[in-house]
């Protein structure tokens, strides 16, 4: 039969509770064993110790005994007569009534009334010792009292210590084992077991325990397997992409890296998976290169002997609060080379073409001389139209031109010293005709006192130029053109303002990009010279900017270092 906690906790009360009974009932057993030899010192020898010293009392009140005092020595002796107790006392007490019935006859001797008062001390020498004798019994069983409640005593705390050490471990045992499963469970050891010969309901709780390890380590055999197989296919995924990928989780822990990447590093598997990333690049530089650089511009890498050129990608992946990144790296080899044959095609086809643009160009002037000739209205209308377009070339092959310059690098820049409003007079002055055309005023806001710049003139009175060129172009009749230079802490700031229908703000993110016209726009330009003007101004170390709303106009600028 199996005993639950509920009846073993209810057994160990009852248990401690009947040592205490036991412990009471022996006290309260020896205290009424006391009690009685207490009352038996003090009901019949105290009684005849009383009436002993009654009587003794009218015998020495009175020289002679007789009417009132005799009869109050009599009904005392009577009392004494009625409590014989001790052995002899009987005898004694006879003794005293007969002598006494003798003085009251009329002894006058005195004899008689000498035997009374011998037998009154001789009683009351018997009760004294009656009473020693029942009080050294009383201390005895005083004695014996404390001797076994003692005894007793030390056997229940003995038991009850014991008991009260030992019982709680009947309970807390069990849990302890309970609860080493649970911590093993909590790091994922599905394979423990707890034992527990027991029938109660640790006994119950130990076998449910073990039923969901078992389920447990079943689902983590089978998510196990998943994994494996989950992360294999990851690889063969990983492996199969073209781009080299290195993968590590937010402690730097390197997790992946296709073969790719292992190539590039020029290390194998096992030296670069699951160390710290840190680590590992501390001896590799390429890997420490790419943890460092926080740029995505192309980068050039020598792989077998040969220069390749790739771009760093860095994608964060976050799941279950934590995140992890991959450094992605796509070769751009092929369409650097694809870019640099275009560059190189279109510097060669624009200087193949700009001599005999020049060269017609010449020819134009040539037949706008009379001296050549009279030409007609008509003609003159079609060397016009000529002109124009022959400049509109040469305008769009000089930019092609600074555009394959700014893409091979091979920007020469001029920096010097100069004075701000020396070069926008300089750009002022090459619109002030196209300007005149359309009836434009330029006007001109420079702050006082202003430092020189270090920049390129050449180069930056192009951008200017250019967005003043831009500016007439898109002003209405008859409106103002402003250009205005003032200090902005330790740079110089240029801008170009106009009244033209201005740039939705979906588009004036873009009007740097190369080719990118605004839609509806009716330039008929190339759309490279802002692209050049902002690879001009940042190779100076400048900034290059745009503000502008639909109908309020745009306002174009840059800064450059100051003097």
């Amino acid at each position: 039969m199996s005993i639950t906690v509920k009846q073993k906790i209810r057994l160990g009360t009852l248990f401690l509770f009947s040592l205490l009974l036991l412990s009471g009932g022996v006290s309260i057993y020896h205290l009424v064993r006391m009690q009685n030899d207490s009352k038996e010192i003090l009901k019949d020898n105290y009684e005849s110790l009383s009436y002993s010293h009654g009587m003794m009392e009218v015998l020495d009140s009175a020289p002679v005994i007789s009417g009132k005092s005799a009869a109050v020595f009599d009904s005392l002796l009577k009392l004494q007569e009625d409590n014989i107790t001790e052995p002899g006392e009987s005898d004694i007490t006879s003794s005293i009534r007969q002598h006494f019935n003798m003085y009251q006859s009329g002894d006058t001797s005195g004899v008689a009334l000498q035997k009374v008062k011998t037998g009154i001390l001789d009683v009351m020498a018997l009760n004294m010792t009656a009473i020693q004798v029942k009080n050294q019994k009383a201390n005895k069983t005083a004695e014996n009292a404390l001797t076994y409640i003692s005894l007793i005593a030390g056997v229940i705390l003995i038991v009850g210590f014991t008991f009260s050490y030992n019982f709680p471990s009947v309970l807390t045992s069990p849990i302890h084992t309970l609860n080493e499963g649970i911590m093993e469970i909590s790091k994922k050891n599905y394979h423990f077991r707890i034992h527990l010969d027991r029938k109660d309901e640790f006994g119950q709780m130990a076998g449910s325990f073990n039923d969901m390890a078992e389920r447990l380590e079943y689902f983590e055999n089978s998510n196990l397997n998943k994994i494996i197989f989950e992360k294999t296919r990851a690889e063969a995924v990983i492996n199969s992409l073209k781009e080299a990928s290195i993968g590590f989780d937010k402690k730097g822990i390197v997790l992946f890296a296709n073969d790719q990447a292992l190539q590039l590093l020029g290390m194998q598997s096992k030296e670069l998976i699951g160390h710290p990333v840190e680590e590992v690049a501390g001896k590799n530089d390429l890997l420490r290169f790419l943890l460092e650089e926080k740029g995505s511009m192309p980068f050039k890498i020598v792989v077998d002997n040969r220069e390749n050129y790739f771009t760093k990608e860095v994608v964060e992946i976050a799941q279950d609060n934590s995140s992890s990144k991959v450094i992605i790296l796509r070769n751009i080899t092929s369409f650097k080379e694809l870019d640099v044959a275009k560059t190189n095609f279109i510097a060669t086809i624009s200087h193949e073409l700009k001599t005999p643009l020049a060269s017609s160009g010449f020819s134009i002037k040539l037949l706008e001389d009379e001296r050549v000739g009279q030409l007609s209205a008509e003609q003159k209308d079609l060397i016009q139209n000529l002109k124009q377009d022959n400049q509109r070339m040469l305008r769009i092959l000089s930019e092609l031109l600074n555009m394959s310059q700014v893409e091979a690098g091979k920007i020469q820049l001029d920096i010097v010293e100069i004075i701000p409003e020396e070069l926008a007079d300089t750009a002022i002055n090459a619109v002030m005709n196209s300007a005149g055309q359309k009836n434009i005023s330029v006007q001109k806001e420079y702050g006082k006192e202003l430092r020189k710049v270090f920049a390129d003139h050449e180069k930056t009175g192009w951008v200017l130029n250019n967005f003043l060129t831009n500016a007439v172009k898109h002003s209405p009749e008859n409106s103002t053109v402003t250009v205005s230079i003032k200090q902005v802490e330790k740079n110089i700031e240029f801008a170009v303002s106009d009244h033209g229908p201005g740039i939705s703000s979906e588009y004036s993110t873009r009007v740097f990009e190369r080719f990118f016209k605004v839609p509806g726009s009716k330039s008929g330009g190339t759309g490279l010279g802002l692209a050049i003007s902002k690879e001009l101004i940042e190779a100076q170390g400048g900034q290059i900017w745009v503000k502008s709303e639909i109908g309020s106009g745009s306002v174009f600028g840059f800064t450059l270092p100051a003097v």
